[in-house]
């Protein structure tokens, strides 16, 4: 049987939500059926719109797709403004204050506290400068991720950037694939880092060497079905497939439509292509993708790049792969990249970032996979009045590792899957390292993860330390916790962490860092990095040495805060909410 949302999908989804999205935007929120509301949002997704957790009904996410992450020139300033106006809340975040915008690790756009009756204007805002939050959610292409220095990169084996442009371009409001069984996360790089994370997508064309004809031919192999959700991780598979840069979009498309038609539609647990990869094996995918999807000869895998992948690789690679800090680009110029703490940065923060964009380079920034935000086409002569701006001050080229490697979620502030809060907890965290425990020589690059559930957004499979959101009971009382992993990383062989301790109190996870670190330290041999100790010690070792231990760090969410309204309001009791609101946020009471 197939399930509630597609049945849902059935009766209305893809383009033709628009209309309605734009009609229930027009008459108000509370007249959207109240039997009918699931239905509705979960169709509003297409159009990247998820409707925000219990407490804070009426209100919605709106994330805004940027291809391959890239903000052309005039686009930043655009999302500064729509933050400002549209993007303010009831309540204020201790930390980021109220009106922010959120770069994700699909090198996406996140805002926050959304009134639907304001979309038509933030459409009609976004539009005008060529952003859409089009397919930004929903079982359909969602945005198009790869190396975010596409086309700048000096090192780049080809440029991936055209064919990242063109397969947005071709799929995106592409009726014919617009409704599949579920997600479909696409990535696509021609550099040698890696930086497209490939591994972690459903598809991903990986840049490659074939001879064909007699003649050396830049390319990509592909992989298929790859994924970090449900505690069900997967690495994308070869399916031994090569394509030049101009069948690339032709045969994504054929994968597509050969998911379309053979996904589980019966049960979106088992929807993700990792299933059906997994029930059928490489050599069967590509041999059904040859038979009834393409009409020419596919050509087997060609030599790969993956012996030098280095981004997130957690191995010594002779610097950093993150495109954080100055790096000179093809053409000469140089491109700037700013480490954004947890990926979060205010309206007015980012309204500089536009202006310093456009006055030391061209005005287009881009987005990484690591919740960074990078300027490009800066001209020597202009490197050190950047330097100069106060943004940079906020915003490091050169940030504390304990900084640079920190990436949280939405968490239990907006999201409905979240079991804890993350995006604070975060930025505490790496503070309180930073000030109390120091690394062990020659370790410059050190990640931790922290996703508030199991749809792992944080990517916290791949880092160094993964922080899991859990739940436990301490002195009585029930308190937010955390899984902690170890281990996990990507480069030329990725794995995952190994989840080495269960059910931590929030509170005692610093200590439990420091003396994890302090014990790598003592047992470490030679330089070799925390991948590689974690790598060659038994996961009982490893356990022993994480050593949970309450310190100087304090807490204040350690209570539930998925059962608050909002975890930072000064009553954030569910009673408390002003939710549902009109669209000038007043509440909508029961008279109405």
């Amino acid at each position: 049987m197939p399930t509630d949302v597609e049945r849902w999908k059935s009766e209305v989804y893809g383009n033709e939500i628009r209309e309605h999205l734009l009609e229930f935007a027009e008459q108000g929120w509370d007249t959207i059926p109240e039997d009918e509301r699931d239905a509705w949002f979960e169709r509003f997704k297409w159009w990247g719109l998820y409707h925000q957790r219990n407490g804070q009904e009426s209100y919605f996410m709106m994330r805004i797709g940027t291809p391959n992450g890239v903000l052309t020139p005039g686009q930043t300033e655009v999302v500064a403004e729509v933050a400002d106006e549209y993007a303010r809340g009831p309540a204020e975040n201790p930390i980021f204050g109220n009106g922010y915008v959120d770069w994700t690790t699909r090198q996406s756009i996140q805002l926050h506290w959304i009134k639907l009756e304001d979309i038509p204007e933030i459409f009609e805002k976004l539009e005008s400068v060529g952003l859409s939050t089009q397919q930004a959610c929903g079982d359909s292409w969602r945005n198009i991720v790869g190396c975010p220095v596409a086309g700048k990169d000096k090192h780049e084996h080809v440029d991936a950037l055209p064919v990242a442009m063109e397969l947005n371009e071709t799929f995106k409001g592409n009726d014919d694939h617009s409704n599949l069984p579920r997600k479909w996360k696409v990535s696509i790089t021609g550099c040698r880092e890696g930086c497209g994370q490939g591994d972690i997508n459903d598809l991903a064309l990986e840049p490659a060497t074939k001879e064909i004809d007699g003649e050396e031919t830049k390319g990509f192999n592909i992989r298929i079905g790859g994924g970090l959700s449900r505690n069900e991780p997967r690495l994308a598979r070869d399916i031994d497939v090569f394509v030049t840069p101009e069948q690339a979009a032709e045969v994504s498309g054929a994968i597509s439509a050969l998911f379309r038609e053979n996904g589980d539609r019966d049960n979106r647990y088992n929807a993700r292509i990792k299933f059906l990869m997994d029930e059928w094996g490489a050599e069967k995918f590509r041999n059904v993708l040859q038979e009834e999807f393409v009409d020419f000869e596919l050509e087997t895998a060609g030599e790969d790049l993956r012996s030098e992948y280095s981004y997130n690789s957690g191995y010594a690679n002779g610097g950093h792969a993150d495109h954080v800090g100055i790096h000179e680009q093809a053409d000469g110029n140089y491109y700037v990249g700013l480490n954004v703490l947890v990926g979060r940065m205010g309206v007015d923060e980012t309204k500089e970032l536009a202006r310093v964009a456009d006055e030391y380079g061209s005005g287009e920034v881009r987005v990484t996979q690591r919740q960074n935000v990078i300027i490009t086409d800066v001209p020597e002569e202009k490197l050190d009045a950047l330097q100069d701006e106060e943004l940079l001050d906020h915003y490091s080229p050169d940030p504390h590792p304990f900084m640079r490697g920190s990436i949280a979620c939405t968490g239990t502030e907006f999201c409905s899957l979240s079991i804890v809060e993350t995006k604070n907890r975060q930025v505490r965290y790496a503070r309180w390292l930073k000030e109390n425990v120091e690394l062990p020589a020659g370790v410059e690059d050190f990640h931790i993860h922290l996703s508030g559930c199991t749809a792992s957004c944080a990517q916290p499979q791949i880092a160094d330390i993964s922080l899991r959101g859990m739940k436990t009971r301490k002195d009585g009382e029930p308190v937010e916790a955390l899984d902690i992993g170890l281990g996990g990383g990507l480069g030329e062989n990725p794995n995952f962490a190994e989840w080495v301790t269960q059910r931590v109190p929030v509170d005692e996870v610093p200590g439990a860092i420091k003396n994890l670190l302090a014990n790598f330290e003592a047992r470490r041999e030679g330089d070799e990095t925390f991948r590689e100790f974690v790598a060659r010690t038994d996961e009982e070792d490893l356990a022993e040495l994480v050593e949970p231990e309450e310190t100087s760090y304090e807490d204040p969410m350690m209570h539930n805060t998925k059962r608050t309204w909002y975890p930072y309001a000064e009553d954030d009791s569910m009673d408390a909410s002003p939710a549902p609101t009109h669209a000038d946020g007043t509440p909508i009471t029961s008279d109405d």
